[in-house]
């Protein structure tokens, strides 16, 4: 099982991180929280790294469904979705969204199933909709 549904665009971060937000409110998901993972660090330990941002995408019908099941399931959410430049090729930058099938994994619980696949089909619609 891989742990991402990703995909890679040639574009500068600032438009991957526009779209991508798009993308994930098109498919029902809202942004939680932002973590700016280059600054936290440049701020913290004072190293420089590329372009990395980890947003909390959640839709709200999802993981209500998600908590009915288990209630713990809350500590796999919301999903995060890593916008990052690529390190190695300038114009580069790749988007990944955790794969909620590692939820059904993690949790094993029957009934997160049908959430995970729920999930997984609108994150890989927004990040197929990134290169459309």
């Amino acid at each position: 099982m891989t742990l991402a549904i990703s995909t890679t665009l040639r574009t500068s971060f600032d438009d991957a991180v526009a779209r991508t937000r798009k993308a994930l409110s098109d498919q029902g998901f809202g942004v939680l929280t932002e973590i700016d993972v280059k600054a936290t660090l440049k701020a913290k330990l004072d190293e420089d790294m590329e372009d990395y941002l980890i947003l909390g995408a959640c839709n709200p019908a999802l993981a209500h469904r998600a908590i009915g099941v288990d209630r713990q399931i809350g500590l796999l959410l919301p999903c995060n979705v890593v916008v990052r430049a690529d390190p190695s090729t300038d114009g580069l930058v790749i988007v990944d969204a955790m794969d909620p099938q590692t939820m059904v994994q993690v949790a094993d619980q029957p009934g997160l199933a049908q959430v995970a696949d729920d999930a997984a089909a609108r994150l890989r619609a927004a990040i197929k909709a990134l290169t459309d």
